[in-house]
């Protein structure tokens, strides 16, 4: 069984992003592959760099580059989002890969769980 989260919302602001974050974790921590693909203003969770001192908030950065610590096995970015978001792939954080978002993604995952 492997799970799919998809994350399309901007990395502050809302919390629905980081919830399926820590949703991604919990299931990776208990040995349950899971990826998560980020589309929409999601894919900027994954531009590196990022520096929200002045929104008062922590940088996702760092909870990201844990990822693969904690087992989670793809940090997929949608790539026309990140071209619609000028993102290139040498601007995505480390073991961030761009995909194509299409059905036939996610058909080859058994759960796909969209946050909202």
């Amino acid at each position: 069984m492997t799970t799919l989260i998809v994350i399309d919302q901007a990395p502050y602001g809302l919390w629905a992003g980081r919830e399926a974050l820590d949703m991604a974790f919990s299931l990776a921590t208990f040995d349950q592959p899971v990826s998560l693909l980020f589309t929409g203003a999601g894919v900027n969770w994954l531009r590196k760099g990022q520096t929200p001192d002045a929104i008062e908030q922590k940088s996702v950065e760092r909870n990201l580059s844990a990822a693969p610590v904690f087992g989670i096995k793809q940090l997929l970015a949608d790539e026309a989002s990140c071209q619609r978001y000028g993102l290139s792939p040498d601007e995505l954080i480390d073991g961030a890969n761009m995909a194509r978002s299409s059905s036939g993604l996610l058909a080859s995952y058994t759960n796909v769980i969209f946050s909202n």
